[in-house]
């Protein structure tokens, strides 16, 4: 299977645009009269849903921030009764509120449906047996790869993260001919794998659909010669659906969107001022079809560019770049989001160290380690090995409850974190991404 819905993969740019501005204008309506916190934004800006008529007004709109999710927690965005919810979502927050998400039967439906696009542009059919080794649960990942997998009629293997050796032993039994799961984790089944004395050969594996962290042209060019498969990269949000908000295709070169869904534009993020196509800048999403929490201008962060010209494979959906940083602090590892002011929270509650840490981010046998550096007071320098041992359990034990990740934390010495004159340096990334 080429294309999953030719009808929107491949539309006319004309067509295109009359569907999103007819979409575009029902979703203003929608939550300027159903979501106080949109109503108030856009009337001290002085707009009403009229003054919305085509795409070029997009720019009138407030943006919205992952920080107002976090101050309307937890259901205060929402556009829809919670009685029409039937799935809630949430990931991690930067001080243990976390940023929730919201579906209605009708946003599954979608988000099954653009999950399906993604699943096609691997080659997935009704015949594929797909592997989902994403995690289930809040995370979005897992869950939706599934339901994108159901929507095409290929038979799911819904195993979730963990436990190698039986992912191994079940995509050998089971004929698994499709991986969904981190790029990382795919790169350290490989590694399993020839240390079990599997080879390649005796797997059915055709290609794999990797997102949730970044990832390089040679881990990719790695993980297609061991697993001896087609490596694509996908994009996704939990804000604006999950995975499914953008995929390459066989040809690799841009993510497509599937823009009657999300309309994409790309700012300065210092100016906030909308950039033409093929700028780099800061990526925007504004979603015309959901119901639950549908979000206008929301700023992801993330640097990337657009491309308006028909792919190789005759796909006329715009394409965006591999995102190459972000406009923030913010790290991806192992899949989950890490501000260093997490780590900043924790330390200042527990209240025992200097305010001076640095995180150090490595991948090591294809695996993303963080380690944090707390700078000891004067005080607690002189303190016995076991109390500072204690009180490096503490930390640890209290960030991995905050991250929801595991970190190794080491406990130095006063004045061993370089000091700056500007913005404090907080993150070594050692990662060859």
């Amino acid at each position: 299977m080429k294309y999953w819905n030719p009808t929107y993969e491949c539309m006319s740019r004309e067509e295109m645009t009359r569907v999103q501005t007819e979409r575009l204008v029902n979703t203003v309506k929608k939550i300027y009269y159903n979501v106080p916190f949109y109503r108030d934004k856009m009337q001290k800006k002085g707009i009403e849903p009229g003054d919305i008529k085509s795409l070029e007004d997009l720019k009138k709109l407030p943006f919205t921030y992952k920080q107002d999710l976090r101050d309307t927690y937890p259901y205060g965005l929402f556009a829809t009764p919670l009685s029409e919810i039937v799935r809630i979502h949430a990931s991690s927050g930067t001080t243990g509120r976390q940023t929730v998400v919201g579906y209605t039967r009708r946003d599954i439906d979608t988000w099954a449906e653009v999950m399906a696009r993604t699943l096609a542009c691997a080659g997935a059919n009704k015949e594929s047996f797909i592997q989902v080794a994403y995690g289930y649960g809040l995370f979005t990942g897992g869950l939706g790869v599934h339901y994108g997998a159901e929507r095409i009629g290929a038979s799911v293997i819904p195993i979730s993260g963990g436990n190698t050796k039986r992912q191994l032993q079940i995509m050998k039994d089971f004929g698994t001919t499709i991986l969904a799961c981190t790029p990382s984790y795919a790169l350290y089944m490989a590694e399993e794998m020839e240390e079990a004395g599997i080879k390649k050969e005796e797997l059915k594996l055709k290609a794999g659909v990797f997102g949730a962290e970044p990832w390089s042209a040679n881990m990719r060019s790695e993980i297609e010669e061991r697993l001896g498969i087609l490596a694509i990269d996908i994009y996704g949000l939990s804000e604006i659906i999950g995975p499914g908000v953008a995929s390459e295709c066989e040809c690799k070169c841009g993510l497509h969107i599937p823009e009657d869904h999300f309309i994409p534009e790309i700012i300065d993020p210092e100016t906030e001022e909308v950039l033409p196509p093929g700028s780099k800048g800061e990526l925007v999403f504004t979603t015309v079809t959901k119901e639950g929490l549908p979000l206008i201008r929301y700023r992801t962060r993330d640097i990337s560019s657009l491309n308006y010209e028909k792919c190789v494979c005759g796909r006329t959906a715009v394409r965006m770049s591999k995102v190459t940083g972000r406009s923030d602090d913010m790290l991806i590892i192992r899949g989950v989001n890490v501000f260093p002011s997490q780590v900043e929270s924790v330390l200042l509650e527990i209240g025992e160290t200097a305010p001076h840490y640095l995180l150090i981010v490595d991948r090591v046998d294809n695996l993303d380690n963080l380690e944090v550096w707390v700078e000891m007071t004067q005080n607690m320098f002189s303190d016995e090995v076991k109390r500072i041992e204690d009180l490096e359990r503490k930390i640890r034990h209290q960030i991995e409850s905050t991250l929801g990740i595991n970190a190794k934390v080491k406990l130095v010495e006063p004045k061993t974190i370089e000091r700056s004159e500007g913005k404090a340096k907080r993150v070594i990334d050692k990662r060859k991404i």
